[in-house]
């Protein structure tokens, strides 16, 4: 099959997709975006989170087609004009980024709730990051840096 969709802003065509093919693998295999990570290929992990219509998905668990005709967004999307968004900001400045494995989901996961909500709570936050494991921060600094990107967004508005 051939899928046409918006990819980060741009509109992008892929021929001769399998019919199971996952998101994930048409993303990296397909268009060679490594930016969006294979953890667990069982949608446990958060690794390979994407926004399908501005919501967070499981790209591993998601099939390819299902993006046809609709917008995705990867890590690579958030920055505009060779800057980083101010959540990608947020995760640098706050000590958020360790080993970076869990970066793209996390950024993108608390992009949608962002999208969806400009003044998350504490548990909000918690609650949207849920579905993404991180090994390396223990969580607190990636909270600081959602909430502090929710400061930023506002003071620009």
């Amino acid at each position: 099959m051939t899928l046409k969709f918006r990819l980060n802003g741009r509109m992008v065509e892929v021929k001769d997709v399998a019919g199971e093919e996952t998101l994930l693998n048409v993303l990296r295999e397909y268009l060679g975006l490594k930016g969006t990570k294979e953890g667990c290929g069982i949608g446990e992990c958060g690794a390979c989170t994407v926004l399908l219509d501005g919501a967070a998905v499981d790209s591993c668990l998601t099939a390819a087609w299902k993006a046809n005709g609709k917008d995705v967004t990867t890590i690579g999307g958030l920055a505009r004009k060779g800057e980083l968004s101010p959540l990608q900001k947020a995760f640098l400045e706050t000590g958020a980024v360790q080993c970076g494995f869990c970066t793209p989901g996390m950024v993108l996961s608390a992009q949608s709730l962002l999208n969806d909500n400009p003044d998350p709570t504490d548990e909000e936050i918690k609650t949207s990051l849920a579905g993404n494991i991180c090994r390396c921060t223990g969580y607190q600094d990636i909270i600081e840096a959602v909430k502090k990107a929710a400061r930023q967004i506002k003071e620009d508005a």
